[in-house]
């Protein structure tokens, strides 16, 4: 019996009193790789952050069956990558160093796996069974296919590069859940598909449970196993053979998203 990593009941999120998000619900199941499409402005970066409590919002939100501020001394174990990497061209770090970063105190993780263990979690942790932190930090460039680069100065990276060194960073930590933001956007194709390489890996090989927000309807269709249309509100919540073969829900996602395009210009 699988375990529920998310559950999100009647999420509503307002800024200046309009509703970005509007009554949402949907479960995540552990080792799910579920994919969010919707068009810009349909208010999924926003809904993630009240994932990560970093955003107030009414309803429920249920990390492993813990609700609001009974999972947040869970939300370091979320990895989380956005959109927009902002790092300073001349930062003076090497890509290891960035990784290492999202390295956790064991005592840190001590109580967060009391906790998951508590609710009956089973939390695959990848890279605690590697001793040194160095070495941890070599297996998530490893499993990002940089390992060649790890003394590289992070401002000489290529935009595709330095996501897959953001999630390493997110990855070392063994994390719970993944939110991946639209990983990829105004990354060329070549890198696109070794990123999505790196996803199916993770989440196939490391069993890691990944909610992923993209408008690659075609990538969401190759690699998710369940698939989320938002705009504001939720228009579909299911398998992605369900999605795909649904002319009508594929129409209203395009109307949808050439109108926000539209609404933008």
């Amino acid at each position: 019996m699988s375990m529920k990593a998310l559950q999100v009941s009647d999420v509503s999120i307002s800024y200046n009193g309009s509703l970005a998000v509007d009554k949402v619900s949907f479960d995540v199941e552990e080792g799910d790789l579920l994919g969010i499409v919707g068009p810009n402005g349909a208010g999924k970066t926003t809904f993630f952050r009240a994932i990560l409590g970093l955003q107030n919002y009414s309803g429920k939100i249920r990390l492993f069956g813990l609700e609001g501020k009974k999972y947040h001394p869970l939300l370091p174990l979320i990895g989380y990558v956005s959109q927009k990497v902002n790092f300073e061209q001349n930062f003076p770090a090497t890509v290891s160093e960035v990784v290492a970063m999202g390295l956790l105190p064991e005592k840190h993780l001590h109580k967060s796996a009391t906790i998951l263990q508590n609710c009956g979690c089973c939390w695959n942790r990848v890279y605690k069974k590697i001793n040194k932190d160095s070495d941890k930090v070599l297996e998530a460039l490893r499993t990002v296919n940089l390992e060649s680069y790890k003394d590289r100065r992070i401002g000489d990276l290529s935009g595709g590069e330095l996501q897959r060194v953001f999630i390493a960073k997110a990855l070392v930590k063994d994390p719970i859940l993944l939110i991946l933001d639209e990983p990829v956007t105004g990354v060329d194709v070549e890198t696109q598909k070794k990123f999505y390489g790196v996803i199916k890996k993770i989440n196939e090989e490391n069993k890691i449970t990944i909610v992923w927000s993209s408008h690659d309807l075609e990538a969401i269709a190759k690699l998710a196993n369940r698939v989320a249309c938002m705009n504001r509100q939720l228009f579909f919540h299911g398998q992605k053979e369900e999605f795909f073969s649904n002319k009508e829900l594929l129409k209203t996602y395009s109307e949808s998203a050439m109108q926000m395009h539209m609404h933008h210009h």
